[in-house]
């Protein structure tokens, strides 16, 4: 009986396609990796995987850094935001929009109040080993994030609407 982790390799090369499978490890990888590293992930040859992620790369997918003579390859972070606004925008309406962002700007003084602190880089300093307060560090976080990104949809909706005009 071959091992799970084969048979689970083994189905995704036959249900995907080698671009597929390189495109899927690109948009995984947070950190640097070489062609090589991608290649063995995705199971796919060295040259193949060259060839895709250049097209990657010239589709703003993926960005590259030069580490001496090797180029070294990780997702494009900006293009996943870029891709929330948009979702935002086409799913969120004006005023949605603007009711979600008083509510986060809410919740953000809500923890600073609580906590007394201005951020959540603060209190976890603050913050022992196993003290309450280490969640409220993550949600901190997510929702200073989220009112980020919620605030660029509000604005390129109004510069798409002022542009229209």
């Amino acid at each position: 009986m071959a091992d799970i982790n084969e048979r689970a390799r083994e189905a995704w090369v036959e249900g995907t396609t080698a671009r597929e499978r390189i495109r899927t490890v690109l948009e995984e990888t947070t950190e640097y990796a070489t062609v090589a590293e991608i290649a063995d992930r995705a199971l796919t040859s060295e040259p193949t995987t060259r060839k895709y992620l250049g097209e990657f790369v010239e589709d703003d997918i993926g960005v590259t850094t030069q580490d001496g003579r090797t180029t070294r390859y990780k997702r494009n972070g900006g293009r996943g935001i870029d891709e929330r606004i948009d979702d935002l925008r086409e799913t969120t309406s004006r005023d949605e929009l603007v009711d979600g962002i008083r509510e986060m700007k809410a919740q953000l003084q809500e923890y600073r109040d609580t906590y007394e602190v201005e951020g959540p880089e603060e209190l976890a300093i603050e913050l022992d080993a196993g003290a309450d307060g280490w969640a409220d560090v993550g949600r901190w976080r997510a929702t200073r994030r989220n009112l980020a990104i919620a605030q660029a949809a509000l604005q390129v909706d109004e510069a798409h609407r002022l542009a229209e005009a």
